[in-house]
């Protein structure tokens, strides 16, 4: 096991406008709109978020918040925060170029993309609708075009802890060195990050340690300012606990939500909750540079 700082600073990428956006049905979208979710990301700036999730270029059947016309919307109200990155997923070729007709590229109101695709065949089936040689297929153009384009790249790898099978309740587990082979396929195509997502909460405290430790065996050093963690879990408190055991290993990059809202469309669990996190991370002495009370209002509304 490596020897790390216990007290080192951490990121925290909130992605409750995103996740949360695509669970939201068509008749809650008179309330959720696109003011609405302008004036929460401009709260989250304001509360100290230097990363977030606003919004997908997924499509509409299947999130109907993530329409065009919303998602104009909201890019235009945002416009460019400063010192804010603003990430924006895409699941395909076709979200690629819907990220380029809107403005969103550097030249325009310069978001992150975002890519990502399943360890695990089953869930990538499940939720890209195709298979991952496939994926990678498609991503691999997409990435080399945003390169040529100056377009900055956070991927992510949804189930890498393992996923759970419908029926049966049998978890599907990549090893280490496939997750390793993922996060280096990502890199060598300009990625800045790759965030590791556990999809439905399949691991514990123990076994998130575990992981990270033997992904670290095959890496350098540097790239543990790389990577990234994503827990999912029915259990916020758990979910917190797991990223601990990530931090305590040398993992400084989480994602979470407020209240633990979103999830996957698939149906895993909501996430970690952001206020929460930072709470815990502050009274271990752990700085974030979020305002704490602030969050903690945010989560209330």
């Amino acid at each position: 096991m490596m020897n790390h700082p216990q007290k080192d600073p951490v990121t925290i990428t909130d992605v409750t406008l995103r996740e949360f956006g695509q669970n939201v049905p068509a008749e809650s979208l008179p309330v959720f709109t696109p003011e609405v979710r302008v004036d929460m990301a401009r709260r989250l700036a304001d509360a100290g978020f230097r990363n977030m999730e606003v919004f997908s270029c997924v499509n509409p059947r299947v999130a109907p918040a993530m329409n065009r016309e919303h998602i104009a919307r909201i890019a235009a109200g945002l416009g460019r925060i400063e010192d804010v990155n603003i990430i924006t997923a895409v699941p395909n070729r076709a979200g690629y170029e819907n990220f380029l007709s809107l403005g969103l590229g550097r030249d325009g109101y310069n978001h992150i993309l975002g890519v990502f695709f399943s360890a695990v065949e089953a869930h990538n089936l499940a939720n890209l609708g195709r298979t991952i040689k496939e994926t990678l297929q498609e991503y691999e153009a997409v990435l080399k075009d945003a390169a040529a384009r100056g377009i900055r790249v956070a991927a992510y790898v949804s189930g890498a802890f393992g996923y759970r099978l419908p029926e049966g309740g049998e978890v599907l587990r990549p090893t280490p060195q496939e997750i390793n082979a993922h996060i280096d396929w990502y890199l060598e195509l300009g990625a800045e990050t790759v965030t590791l997502s556990d999809l439905q909460g399949v691991s514990d405290d123990k076994q998130t340690a575990i992981f990270f430790e033997a992904l670290m065996d095959g890496r350098g050093e540097g790239d543990l300012a790389l990577l990234g963690y994503h827990p999912h879990h029915m259990s916020g408190e758990e979910a917190v606990a797991n990223s601990m055991a990530a931090y305590k290993v040398g993992i400084r990059r989480f994602d979470a939500s407020l209240g633990g809202t979103g999830g996957c469309v698939t149906g895993a669990p909501g996430n970690q909750p952001t206020e929460l996190l930072v709470k815990t991370f502050h009274a271990g002495g752990v700085s974030t540079g979020i305002d704490e009370g602030k969050v903690r209002s945010l989560a209330l509304l």
